[in-house]
């Protein structure tokens, strides 16, 4: 598989939320994502008016998300600085939301939160790139878990923070629980064309033009489960975008050769739609 394009980038996830206007409310108010369009069953929210990052839909009779199911570990929410990310952490807590952990990741530094329904969020900002320590073989990064300077991060933004997201926050990856580390990976990589970019026991990192990860993989809870109903609460899909047309047909043509890709469908942007082999809903489209 050829490598897919290296100028892809998250445009956007939908998530499925059992209360529309409680998850609204935390994501616009604790989060500190804008609102940029509400109807009866479903809200657009995002840094950027014209390109929502998030869309939420309401669940007619929600059911809880199984224990161990496949899905959502956690969506990514890249700041363009730390004093980006430390004022959306001062936002946070100053909303009276529990934070569930910090570390430094080598490649980032990352706090943890969770939605209204359990749903995860991680929020980061990256090191510069030249500072990502490299693997081996010269094709991956180190990412590593130590204790985050929290002090630190907190001392880039000493003001009270803005109600909003800085301009320019998106989703930088999504990280998701899967039943089988080795064949999800093998999709992403071999069907797809991205490429592996680091390893950790049950969990493979996976993205395109040398970044450290766009999609993270894990079964530490998940190994060998379903995924969760559709009455659940969780991911929907998560919208990929290229560079431009001929990437994007690059890629079809590319999934057609294989011998047994996944069924590949139109959607009504004209962008492809697929899943991946947890069932989980993948579009790729063109900017």
């Amino acid at each position: 598989m050829p490598p897919i394009d290296p100028t892809l980038r998250i445009r956007s996830v939908q998530l499925a939320v059992s209360d529309l206007a409680r998850s609204a409310n935390f994501y616009e108010r604790v989060l500190g994502l804008p609102l940029i369009a509400r109807e009866d069953h479903r809200a657009q929210l995002g840094t950027d008016p014209g390109r929502p990052a998030l869309v939420l839909s309401d669940i007619a009779d929600p059911t809880p998300v199984p224990p161990g199911s496949t899905g959502l570990y956690h969506v990514a929410w890249l700041h363009p600085s730390r004093a980006a990310l430390a004022a959306s952490v001062r936002r946070v807590v100053g909303a009276g939301w529990l934070l569930e952990g910090g570390s430094d990741h080598g490649v980032s530094e990352a706090l943890y939160l969770s939605d209204p329904d359990g749903l995860g969020i991680e929020l980061y900002a990256d090191r510069p790139r030249e500072q990502w320590e490299r693997s081996a073989d010269g094709r991956g990064v180190n990412m590593v878990t130590l204790p985050l300077d929290l002090d630190d991060l907190l001392a880039q933004s000493t003001e009270e923070p803005a109600p909003a997201m800085a301009p320019g926050t998106v989703v930088g990856h999504v990280h998701m629980k899967v039943s089988d580390v080795p064949r999800a990976a093998s999709f992403y990589r071999d069907a797809l064309g991205f490429e592996e970019r680091a390893q950790l026991p049950s969990a493979a990192f996976l993205a395109a033009g040398g970044y450290h990860h766009h999609v993270g993989l894990n079964s530490w809870q998940s190994r060998g489960a379903a995924a969760a109903p559709e009455s659940a609460p969780g991911l929907r899909l998560v919208e990929l975008e290229l560079g431009d047309a001929g990437a994007l047909q690059a890629l079809e043509r590319a999934l057609a050769e294989l011998p047994s890709g996944p069924p590949v469908s139109r959607g009504g942007d004209g962008g492809l739609l697929l899943r991946d082999p947890d069932g989980q809903a993948l579009a790729f489209a063109h900017r």
